[in-house]
């Protein structure tokens, strides 16, 4: 293709291209020191390396109280004895010791600060042992608005559940909050009132019968574990289970649902043998083979706690027996088995640093269930169904939030996200090193914490081809890209508009029913043309509207 042009042609073509185009600034917003406390990597977190936990807590359901200790092991990386623990009001540390000795701390909103009496050597690995509790942020519409759910079953038994993504877990338990370090390994101790059962993540290890007519249930964590994604399940749940023979060998599932629902979940359940079929196919193993799949019925819609996923859909398919995309592909699943369990790739084994990224949980997430109906349906079928989707589409904020303040962009990182990465693949146009590229994410990156530019890096990488204009225009700004183009005297004419500067995306048109592929830039190219061509179709699978500005 060749930059052709008159210069009536360009004068013409200047005066029709007078729209504003670059990234959208982003809306002001005020920050508040706590924001950075909690959304930063203080000097207070930095200097130690998050190791093992043992979380060990009382839950009662009586008075809505969580009461306990966490044990917090870390090594140290940098000579200091100033720790910030995150732990939000209204609950409260009581006490804090290290080798048996109380610790002094003080309080600065949601965060506490330990002065440790010890010295805090390189290299050391230390412990500390902190006591809390209280009546922990009730959740107000979980899990968007979380904390603690306190509901009762139809039989009027306790059904009691965390969620807590964005909002962070230290709104029920103290911990290091903060994305970028996970720790490796914990214990999640849990005692409830005897007639329930209570589910956490990893594996059951033990049960315990307290004197006091309680349980204490004990669950071993063996892989690293974000925050939010450390939870608990309290209700008069049953057990059924199944062996799924998967790449890495026999995974152990479990599913924990109401007693009352046991029958119609073991017929509905059918769907998460058959994501881990698909996404095994797309993504590589199942990275939790060690912890199991759990899937556990929860008092609200669902939430992605690594090896124990949370179900609320009420044995619908679709998102609450809706599809999402219109088209009727999304009432072949449970939406939330398929969305939250694909997170077990995307947000639990790669996990972002700073919630600002959390596009790379979510766009994957999204874009994921087009390819379990792929696996299943076909190539056209998944497509539909993530093109459907568009329509839910805001464009109201960029997808990227504000870095170091805990701050998330807009939803639209579900949709629109899903819908950029379905056009990458279009320019990628090779479905077998489509396949190579996403697997190869979650082996490069598995049990990491990771920032935007690793993930666009690898895929320019493993592509061939430099994506950071596509991945800018759609993370960054609130612009759908218009492929402008005119027919002038024998001449037909594009370009991208409505856009980031030298955006450059590859895509695939029909002229008068022929395809072929063009690569526009945000500068007008022209190439000559028989009279009689006028018809341009945009290739639907790309994100994107055209326009003729000259009929």
């Amino acid at each position: 293709m060749k930059k052709y042009f008159g210069g009536a042609l360009i004068a013409l073509l200047i005066g029709l291209n007078a729209q504003a185009q670059g990234l959208l600034n982003k809306s002001e917003t005020t920050f508040t020191h706590q924001d950075t406390l909690r959304g930063s990597i203080t000097k207070e977190r930095a200097w130690w390396d998050l190791k093992y936990y043992h979380l060990d807590i009382k839950v009662n359901p009586k008075d809505k109280t969580i009461t306990g200790s966490n044990t917090v092991r870390y090594t140290v990386l940098a000579a200091n004895n100033k720790m910030q623990i995150d732990l939000q009001e209204p609950m409260q540390i009581y006490k804090v010791t290290q080798g048996g000795k109380e610790q002094k701390f003080t309080r600065e909103g949601n965060a506490f600060f330990i002065e440790l009496s010890a010295d805090q050597k390189v290299g050391d690995t230390k412990e500390i042992i902190i006591s809390f509790g209280g009546i922990p942020k009730e959740a107000i519409k979980p899990p968007w608005d979380g904390g603690i759910t306190w509901k009762k079953d139809r039989n009027g038994k306790d059904f009691i559940a965390s969620s807590c993504q964005g909002l962070g877990a230290s709104v029920w338990w103290p911990c290091k909050d903060h994305m970028y370090d996970e720790v490796e390994n914990m214990l999640i101790s849990v005692n409830v009132p005897g007639d329930l059962t209570e589910v956490s993540n990893g594996r059951l290890k033990s049960v315990k019968k307290e004197k006091d007519g309680t349980k204490t249930f004990n669950w071993y964590v063996s892989n690293p574990i974000n925050n939010y994604g450390v939870n608990i399940n309290i209700g008069d749940y049953v057990n059924f289970s199944e062996k799924f023979k998967g790449e890495k060998g026999d995974l152990d599932c479990n599913y924990y649902v109401l007693r009352d629902n046991l029958a119609v979940a073991k017929e509905h359940f059918k769907d998460a043998p058959r994501m881990l079929k698909a996404f095994e196919n797309w993504f590589g193993p199942y990275p939790f083979y060690e912890d199991s799949y759990k899937l556990v019925e929860a008092p609200y819609l669902g939430m992605e706690h690594q090896s124990s996923v949370t179900y609320g859909n009420g044995y619908k398919n679709g998102y609450l027996g809706r599809d999402l995309s219109g088209t009727g592909w999304g009432l072949k699943f449970d939406f939330i088995i398929i969305h939250e369990s694909g997170h077990e790739w995307f947000a639990n084994n790669i996990t972002y640093k700073d919630i600002a990224d959390m596009w790379i949980h979510e766009s994957f997430t999204n874009y994921s269930e087009s390819l379990f109906l792929e696996y299943y349906y076909g190539k056209d079928a998944g497509a539909e169904y993530v093109i459907g989707c568009r329509k839910i589409i805001q464009n109201d904020a960029p997808i990227i939030g504000h870095y170091d303040v805990n701050n998330e962009g807009s939803s639209d990182m579900y949709p629109k996200g899903a819908n950029m990465l379905h056009s990458i693949r279009q320019v990628v146009n090779d479905d077998a090193k489509w396949k190579s590229i996403l697997r190869g994410l979650n082996k490069t990156f598995y049990h990491q914490t990771v920032t935007s530019k690793q993930i666009q890096d690898y895929i320019n990488e493993q592509s061939g081809i430099n994506f950071n204009r596509v991945f800018a225009q759609y993370l960054t700004t609130t612009q759908i890209p218009v492929f402008e183009y005119m027919f002038k005297n024998g001449t037909f004419g594009y370009h991208w508009t409505n856009c980031v500067a030298k955006f450059d995306m590859p895509v695939r048109v029909k002229l008068n029913g022929v395809e072929t592929w063009l690569k526009p830039t945000t500068e007008w190219q022209s190439e000559k043309t028989a009279d009689e061509t006028r018809k341009v179709e945009v290739d639907k699978d790309f994100y994107v509207t055209s326009s003729n500005i000259i009929e």
